[in-house]
């Protein structure tokens, strides 16, 4: 499960980093704008979902623990 959490944060990252070249250097030199970046940030949200998801499902399965503040205090 670590692995899967690292690993989709870094995909995360990376569409992130994309989306930052994409925004930079799309239209310049007099090329025609494309949708690059609005692709880009779409799969950004498309893995934060996904995270957020196999967190959910770890959590329901036991496979991770809640730790911190107990809850109700």
């Amino acid at each position: 499960m670590t692995y899967l959490v690292a690993l989709a944060f870094i995909t995360i990252l990376a569409s992130l980093g994309a989306a930052l070249f994409f925004m930079m250097k799309d239209g310049t030199d007099g090329k025609r704008k494309t949708s690059n970046m609005a692709r880009a940030l779409a799969f950004r949200v498309g893995f934060s979902i996904f995270l957020f998801v196999c967190i959910l499902v770890a959590w329901k399965m036991g496979y991770i623990q809640p730790t911190g503040i107990a809850a109700g205090r």
